[in-house]
């Protein structure tokens, strides 16, 4: 069964930074991209911040400039720097291994609390 285990979440102060990480059981090329999505509550769901199998990145408009998704391939990793952080970016942060034309895995999810 693939799994992915988020960790890095925690509560911060307006300003700070935190880095989550996404171990997945897999190659995370066995994904077509792998992304952060968060979840505030009373909100959906949104993409945070993916990274194709090529590479390719994006990042919603939010986060532009703050945020940074990377990954280490060798650790089935992938990472998300967080820096300048601010009371709205707090929410359930969750990573997602992509499949296009099947089914997504996803974390369980880690706490990010920014307080002001």
């Amino acid at each position: 069964q693939v799994q992915l285990v988020e960790s890095g979440g925690g509560l911060v102060q307006a300003g700070g930074s935190l880095r989550l990480s996404c171990a997945a059981s897999v190659s995370i090329f066995s994904f077509n991209a792998m992304g952060w999505y968060r979840q505030a509550p009373g909100k959906q769901r949104e993409m945070v911040a993916q990274i194709t199998s090529g590479g390719r990145l994006d990042y919603t408009d939010s986060v532009k400039g703050r945020f940074t998704i990377s990954r280490d391939i060798p650790k089935n990793t992938a990472y998300l720097q967080m820096n300048s952080l601010k009371p709205e970016d707090t929410a359930v942060y969750y990573c997602a291994g992509i499949r296009w034309g099947a089914r997504d895995v996803w974390g369980q999810g880690t706490q990010v609390t920014v307080s002001s």
